[in-house]
């Protein structure tokens, strides 16, 4: 095999590690979203300091507003309404008259709420958009 040029970085060597179950669960419930390896590696080498930031893997803040979100969303026929509005308008067909004007603001006031919804579950800011 022939060497490795001397400008080429050396590739970092894997290293396994066996756990109990509930070594590994305690491992993956104090790294906080954090990989386990990157908790790891902030725990032998450099605990003194703060842990780096991460996105998380659970970036939900509030489930039942998330929950409540998709059954909105699921008990609603949105999707199929818009789609045939859609095809109206592009086939020349729609006739928008006071009824149609109130569904469509209808719409535009679920899908404002739905991503208000969405924003709060996720615990962004509004002006995080």
């Amino acid at each position: 095999m022939p060497d490795r040029p001397p400008s080429a970085p050396a590739k970092a060597a894997p290293f396994s590690l066996r756990l109990a179950p509930e070594d590994r669960a305690r491992l993956e419930r104090d790294a906080a979203g954090m990989s386990l390896g990157a908790y790891i590696r902030w725990r032998l080498f450099d605990a003194n300091n703060p842990p780096p930031r991460s996105r998380g893997k659970f970036p939900v803040r509030d489930h039942q507003a998330l929950s409540g979100l998709l059954g909105k969303l699921g008990n609603s026929r949105m999707a199929a309404n818009l789609n045939q509005l859609a095809k109206a308008a592009n086939s020349g067909s729609l006739a928008l008259d006071p009824e149609i004007e109130a569904e469509l603001r209808q719409a535009l006031a679920d899908i404002a709420d739905m991503r208000r919804m969405l924003i709060e579950a996720l615990g962004l800011s509004a002006g995080a958009e």
